[in-house]
């Protein structure tokens, strides 16, 4: 009996540490969804751009954008929003909080310039793990 709780005490142990860096593990795979997403809907904007000299106007199945900057695509773990006017844009990747993504937040502009939220830091970049930094 001594021998049994002795191993039910182990493997409790074991989950304990396991748990959470499988946690941090699945969100980091989630994570990779909004920066895909943002990646490819900047590539689409700035190709709007060249053609049109504009910002204004884009509209795509990805990202409905128009001049007061409606609500994007949206996806299981992030929610996707777009703010655009002639020379500038924004775009956010927000962590949906049914996907246990809350407090994540990503986004990007024109001047690709890169910024992140999430559970312990942010910073001028994409953040890809909890706690992480640029």
């Amino acid at each position: 009996m001594i021998e049994l709780m002795i191993v039910v005490a182990i493997i409790g142990i074991i989950s304990s540490i396991a748990f959470p860096a499988y946690q941090d593990y699945v969100a980091r795979g989630k994570i990779t969804e909004a920066t895909s997403g943002l990646a490819d809907l900047r590539i689409k904007l700035e190709q709007y751009y060249q053609d049109n000299r504009t910002y204004v106007g884009y509209v795509d199945a990805g990202c409905n954008l128009t001049s007061n900057g409606n609500p994007a695509i949206s996806s299981d773990n992030f929610g996707f929003a777009c703010v655009v006017d002639a020379d500038t844009y924004t775009i956010t990747a927000t962590g949906s909080g049914t996907a246990g993504m809350t407090g994540y937040s990503y986004d990007i502009n024109q001047s690709n310039v890169k910024n992140s939220t999430v559970p312990g830091g942010s910073g001028a970049c994409w953040i890809m793990k909890k706690g992480g930094s640029c």
